[in-house]
């Protein structure tokens, strides 16, 4: 076994980190992934995790629930340990001024001095990208511009969540945390891989064209030139009133070759709607319905397992409103156990990164 996961229930920081050590006991780490919630101390988390795998490199971040082989787990601490055969190398890099761009090139560039090789040159099939961001920060989709304006290799991840309190995430890397900031790995694995995007919705045949935006907030003022709250509730058939019942059953969705790109909403402010995630003017949007989170993520899971020949480990980026919608119908445990039969890890996110920013999505990152 290459890859190898563990978790722990414990209360204390001391009592989860020892727990979770205890069950990588002779795993020969070469890389670390822990996601924890945020009742473990975030000043002390990080650098707890970094000295029990001295010999490792380890990042993580804070949740708003977290994932394990076969479960779904609340106010606890995953944890995914690679071996050399899984990752032959890996380089970790924290990039602190979220909206300039010299930051996210000064991040790639070390990158490149590390492995001697032209970000734009690599082998998007021999690298990969885990991304992990500030769950408040609002930058990501600038920041996912940038990377894939400069390399073809694909960087996947989500955005960190602090269990719903909406105040402050952390990031965790080089035995600290961080606040604000956004942490990269560049992995060179040592096994083929893929990916898995997947999100249950079915596009309803309505479209709402954003004819007025406020990109730095992510609201949308109008949509068909009309005010957007009153726009989307005629489109779902609802009252205004009723409108921010249907935001997690019926979002919106950039629809791309068959395939939705979700855009959540948030509230309704004023006449207008905020979003999770980023909508620009000029996009056609189209209203999308809720389907079957279990039935199609198994067979995102299936099509990756035939994809690769089998699955040796799998970090799975799951939005926090899929997870609200599957506490909702109490199927939290069905989920977990869809994962029962593979080595993973993941978390609950405020937002997941593939290709760019979405939300209401899963992301995963699955390796042979």
């Amino acid at each position: 076994m290459n890859i190898k996961t563990a978790f722990s229930t414990k209360e204390t920081v001391d009592e989860s980190v020892e727990d979770i050590c205890r069950q990588f006991d002779l795993f020969d780490s070469e890389l670390v992934l822990f996601f924890a919630s945020t009742k473990y101390a975030p000043e002390s988390v990080s650098k707890k995790m970094q000295d029990a795998f001295p010999m490792a490199q380890v990042l993580g971040c804070s949740t708003a629930g977290e994932i394990t082989s076969g479960k779904m787990l609340e106010n606890s601490m995953v944890a995914m340990a690679f071996n050399g055969q899984a990752v032959k190398d890996a380089k970790i890099e924290i990039i602190e001024n979220l909206r300039d761009e010299s930051s996210v090139r000064k991040a790639l560039a070390s990158f490149e001095s590390y492995f001697n090789e032209s970000m734009s040159d690599m082998d998007p099939g021999k690298y990969v990208g885990i991304i992990l961001v500030d769950g408040l920060c609002g930058a990501e989709e600038s920041l996912m511009e940038t990377i894939g304006d400069l390399t073809n290799v694909t960087f996947i991840g989500g955005s960190a969540g602090d269990d719903l309190r909406f105040s402050s995430t952390y990031l965790y890397a080089h035995g600290k945390g961080h606040s604000n900031v956004a942490v990269l790995a560049l992995l060179k694995p040592g096994v083929d891989f893929t990916f898995i995007k997947t999100q249950s919705f079915r596009d309803l045949g309505k479209t709402l064209e954003v004819t007025k935006v406020d990109e730095e907030r992510r609201a949308v003022l109008e949509f068909n030139n009309r005010p957007a709250a009153a726009a989307y509730a005629e489109a779902v058939g609802v009252s205004l009133d009723e409108a921010p019942k249907r935001f997690m059953h019926n979002p919106v969705g950039l629809v791309i070759d068959d395939e939705p790109f979700v855009r959540s909403p948030q509230q309704i402010k004023d006449d207008g709607m905020l979003f999770y995630c980023g909508v620009k003017e000029g996009m056609e949007l189209s209203v999308l319905e809720g389907t079957d989170i279990i039935g199609d993520t198994r067979e995102a899971i299936e099509q990756a397992r035939k994809e690769l020949g089998g699955i040796s480990g799998i970090v799975n980026f799951n939005c926090i409103l899929r997870t609200l919608e599957l506490r909702q119908n109490n199927l939290t445990q069905a989920y977990g156990e869809l994962f029962a039969g593979f080595p993973t890890v993941g978390f609950s996110t405020y937002g997941e990164q593939y290709i760019g920013h979405i939300n209401q999505t899963a992301t995963m990152l699955v390796f042979r």
